[in-house]
């Protein structure tokens, strides 16, 4: 399928093969075919790297097979969704890539297949290959003109231990990305390097460039005064038994006026619960009720941590002031690759305005995917839209 997205802001003197960013979309169910159009749209002499992002309904062996004859020599790396955003906004059931030019990109790609046993050696192993390998590529100095992306398995429970030493290890490099999905049925989700897909694991992406771009997040939450206190909980298995020394399920649905059984995502992502560091809240969403009345979280959670009730401001408004920024600081983007929380998706379901925020991002030239969770320098975060803006124009490297 043709990119849907207006002609692409070309840089400054550029033929117009000479696109630093394609996008194109697949809504075939059949992975050769979907791989097939894919490629139609993103193949040139110069593409360097390409970046997808697809529904778990796909038989992801047969699509990592295909995607391998397709793109035949070019690094390929993804992650499965709760979701996918396409040139046209929120769509389900497809696949949604970009074509990053090796002219404008230099890109290194690593797999981590043992999250539980990546600690700081092993973080900065990582890291130094990546830098290795972008080195006799890079198009400006590394430190000052690359960003990281990380994808993560949605439910392997080790994205705080994970990114915390990543970060520890990237230094000044920022970083963002998002934890997979699987079309909300909390089952399996997975990433895709080095020619498959892999579960517990975690591809980690280093990106340099000439271009501008912003690391960013965002949330439209906003503190109440209630309070809930966490008074026993399960850190292993991020469950929360007890709030305020009461059934936590029981404890949750009196502060939002419901019954135990009328708890569901959509109230979870009305109602979110955030832990308050700084000046700034970090939202823990809820992921569902247990049947022993805990609650299980997408995010860490331990004994003794205050949870603050938040309400929800309006979201698109949010959204759109923080891409106005971005704007007026990069120029008009030309890409914006997201994380975007399922549960913001689904509150814009509740609200009947999914319409509006898929015109929203189409605009914007927004590309990304529905997350289980999002990650900004380091930190596991929850119901936030979290990406970066890449612009149009050439920056000038630093001497």
């Amino acid at each position: 399928m043709r990119d849907l997205f207006p002609a692409s802001p070309r840089l400054d003197g550029t033929a117009d093969e000479d696109v630093p960013l394609r996008t194109a979309v697949s809504r075939r169910s059949d992975p050769r075919a979907a791989a097939r159009e894919l490629a139609v749209e993103l193949c040139h002499s110069e593409l360097g790297f390409m970046l997808f992002f697809c529904s778990a309904e796909y038989p992801l062996a047969a699509l990592s097979e295909s995607l391998d004859a397709a793109f035949d020599g070019v690094p390929v790396a993804g992650c499965t969704t709760a979701g996918e955003i396409t040139p046209q906004g929120y769509e389900r059931g497809g696949i949604v890539a970009i074509g990053f030019d090796r002219r404008h990109f230099a890109v290194s790609c690593a797999l981590v297949e043992d999250l539980s046993g990546f600690d700081l050696m092993r973080a900065q192993r990582l890291v130094d290959g990546l830098l290795d390998d972008c080195r006799d590529r890079a198009l400006a100095p590394l430190a000052e003109h690359s960003f990281a992306l990380t994808l993560l398995d949605g439910l392997s429970s080790c994205e705080e231990q994970v990114l915390a030493t990543l970060d520890a290890a990237l230094g000044r490099i920022p970083s963002f990305g998002g934890s997979a999905g699987d079309d909300n049925r909390l089952a399996h989700t997975h990433v895709h390097a080095e020619g498959g897909f892999h579960g517990q694991a975690a591809v980690v992406v280093l990106i340099n460039t000439r271009l501008p771009f912003e690391v960013f997040t965002t949330h439209h939450l906003r503190p109440r005064d209630e309070k809930l206190v966490v008074t026993r909980a399960d850190r292993e298995r991020r469950r929360v038994l007890e709030l305020n020394a009461l059934p936590a399920a029981e404890e949750y649905a009196r502060l939002v006026g419901l019954p135990v059984e009328a708890l569901t995502p959509d109230v979870f992502a009305r109602h979110p619960l955030a832990v308050r560091l700084g000046e700034a809240h970090f939202v823990r969403a809820i992921q569902r009720v247990n049947d022993d009345g805990s609650l299980s979280f997408y995010c860490a959670v331990e004994n003794g941590i205050v949870l603050t009730a938040m309400r929800p401001a309006p979201l698109l408004e949010d959204l759109e002031t923080v891409f106005a920024a971005l704007s007026a600081r990069l120029g008009e983007p030309a890409l914006i690759i997201a994380c975007d929380c399922f549960l913001r998706r689904l509150e814009l379901e509740t609200l009947a305005r999914v319409d509006a925020g898929s015109r929203l991002l189409a605009r914007s030239r927004v590309i990304g995917f529905n997350t289980y969770g999002e990650q900004h320098h380091g930190m596991h975060i929850n119901q936030t839209f979290t990406g970066v803006a890449i612009g149009s124009r050439t920056a000038t490297p630093d001497a």
